[in-house]
């Protein structure tokens, strides 16, 4: 082998040995880049996945906060300067919904069969109500902040009387004695509100929701007292 032949030997054998040093090192490289990107990927997804979980679990106790305490709701921001009728649509839907909430544990916990059908007519009756007064705000009122005042009349005294964690503590002739002292002030509360309802109300399907829940909840609120006379001895 000449000079010029041992030369080119040469220049071979490591041109070789470099591509082979060469190719491990940018498979590592490769591969250690992708196991980070894994990692980030997996590390969003959990950090992703943890904050779902939160938010959830937040919302989730906010609504049993709210469900549990219907006492302590405040008004709507600037409430008062809204149109009566939004006023009364949300502060009234509002109000059935806490009936609503009340009666739904009753048809378990309740000891006496006429409770347990009362609160059946209840969460029938003012749910229905509840998606009529959604329709009219829909139709009247679209994308009009919330109007929840607490300071209409008979609001805010016939909410401050609920007590849902007592309630739910109550059994036998104690929780039934216990739910009707609290639904009469609440169903007292909805005539006043339905009754100023008769005299501001501008258009007249309201007022004719007024005239039915004053007769119905004035019927009811009869019964109740009925049932507490007799209950209480």
């Amino acid at each position: 082998m000449n000079t010029k032949q041992l030369s080119l030997f040469s220049l071979l054998i490591f041109a070789v040995l470099g591509a082979a040093c060469a190719t491990p090192q940018t498979s590592s490289t490769t591969n250690a880049n992708n196991s980070n990107a894994t990692s980030n990927m997996t590390s969003n997804a959990n950090a992703m996945n943890h904050g779902n979980m939160n938010h959830n679990a937040m919302n989730h106790d906010a609504m049993n906060h709210a469900g549990m305490n219907h006492a302590n709701m405040e008004s709507s921001p600037n409430a008062a300067s809204q149109p009566y009728d939004l006023q009364f649509l949300d502060t009234m839907i509002v109000h059935h919904q806490g009936a609503v909430d009340m009666a739904k544990p009753a048809l378990e916990q309740a000891s006496r069969a006429e409770l347990k059908a009362f609160a059946q007519s209840i969460i029938r009756d003012q749910e229905k109500e509840i998606n009529q007064m959604k329709q009219w705000r829909e139709s009247w009122y679209a994308g009009k902040p919330e109007a929840i005042n607490m300071d209409m009349a008979g609001m805010r005294d016939s909410m401050k009387g609920m007590d849902m964690q007592a309630l739910g503590n109550a059994r036998g002739n104690a929780y039934d004695v216990m739910f009707v002292e609290q639904m009469i002030p609440h169903h007292e509360g909805a005539v006043v509100m339905s009754n100023e309802a008769l005299a501001k109300a501008e258009h007249a399907e309201l007022k004719t929701l007024a005239r039915q829940i004053i007769q119905s909840q004035e019927r009811e609120v009869t019964q109740m007292k009925q049932w507490l006379k007799t209950w209480q001895k």
